[in-house]
C-alpha cells in the first residue's frame, strides 16, 4: 500500500525588503513520502523569496510537467515557473518556453557543483532563467528545524537570508549562479 502525503500546516511571514513585499501566509504544504525534510524546508524558503499573492505550490514531485512553484497571471498564463534540485538541460529549456521567469533553487553540495559544471553552459542562452544555490550546510540546517506546524519569519535584504524557525534564527546565504537579464529574485 502507498503511503500518503504528510501535511504540514505553516504561518510564514516574510519581510523582503528588496521588493517592499510584507506579508504573512498560512500555508497548507504536503510532503511526498519520498521528499526529504531538506527539500520540503526549501520549498518553503524559495517560496517566501518569491512571495506573491498569486504564488502557488503545485502538485510537485507527483507530476514532471509543472514546477514545484508557480505564479499564473489572471488569464492563466505562467509568470513564474520555481525549480528545486538539478533539472536536466531539457526540463530547463520547456520551463524557460512556458514561463516569464524561471528560476532554479540548488541544492545538494558537491553533486550541485558538479551539475553547474556540465550544464551552465548549455543554459547560458536563456535570458529569463535564474539559478541559485544553497549550501549544503544551509539546508542540512533547516532541514533540522521542520516540525508538522512550523512558524517562520523570512527576512530579505539585499544578498541576506534570515530564516527565524521557533527560537532559532538560521542566516542563508544563497549564491546567484546565474542572473537573469530580466528579473531578480534577491
Amino acid at each position: 500500500m502507498a503511503r500518503q502525503a504528510t501535511i504540514y500546516k505553516v504561518k510564514l511571514s516574510v519581510s523582503n525588503m528588496n521588493r517592499h513585499y510584507y506579508e504573512t501566509h498560512s500555508l497548507t504544504v504536503a510532503k511526498h513520502p519520498s521528499e526529504t525534510d531538506e527539500r520540503l524546508m526549501l520549498r518553503i524558503l524559495a517560496f517566501a523569496l518569491n512571495a506573491n499573492e498569486q504564488l502557488e505550490f503545485t502538485r510537485g514531485l507527483s507530476t514532471g510537467d509543472e514546477p514545484d512553484i508557480w505564479q499564473k497571471n489572471l488569464n492563466g498564463e505562467l509568470e513564474l515557473w520555481v525549480e528545486l534540485g538539478l533539472p536536466g538541460e531539457k526540463v530547463v529549456r520547456q520551463s524557460c518556453s512556458k514561463a516569464n521567469k524561471v528560476v532554479i533553487y540548488c541544492y545538494g553540495g558537491s553533486t550541485a557543483d558538479v551539475w553547474w559544471g556540465k550544464i551552465k553552459n548549455s543554459i547560458a542562452r536563456f535570458d529569463n532563467l535564474q539559478v541559485i544555490n544553497f549550501s549544503k550546510k544551509n539546508t542540512n540546517e533547516l532541514a533540522t528545524k521542520v516540525s508538522r506546524s512550523m512558524q517562520l519569519q523570512v527576512n530579505v535584504q539585499d544578498d541576506d537570508v534570515m530564516v527565524c524557525i521557533d527560537d532559532s534564527i538560521i542566516y542563508v546565504t544563497p549564491v546567484k549562479w546565474k542572473n537573469s537579464t530580466r528579473f531578480t529574485t534577491l
